[in-house]
């Protein structure tokens, strides 16, 4: 499992309803995931910019059609993209014990 996310999974108390990236992987975590989280960077403000273009970034396009990041990458090829539908699908999937062990053993 990937989620890609922009610089990382910082909190941020001056954003109203705090920074989605970390919305997106502390909701996963809660939910008993451990995903590789890979950096991105860029703004969003800018996505296609070529400043803008990091692997992250193009990944994510490839996966979404879009440059912006959250984006979650199941083990199973499953895309959720944005914030809100990452902490969705994580208070509907929440690991399993399998899961964990897999996610553990490096699976």
């Amino acid at each position: 499992m990937k989620l890609y996310v922009c610089y990382g999974t910082f909190p941020a108390p001056w954003r109203p309803g705090g920074h989605p990236c970390r919305n997106a992987y502390t909701a996963l975590r809660d939910a008993g995931w451990d995903p590789d989280v890979v950096k991105s960077y860029g703004l969003t403000i800018l996505p296609d910019q070529p400043f803008n273009q990091t692997e992250g970034r193009k990944e994510a396009k490839r996966l979404t059609g879009k440059s912006t990041v959250p984006v979650l990458l199941t083990d199973d090829g499953e895309v959720v993209a944005d914030s809100k539908n990452i902490v969705a699908w994580a208070r509907e999937n929440p690991a399993s014990g399998a899961d964990r062990a897999s996610a553990s053993a490096g699976a």
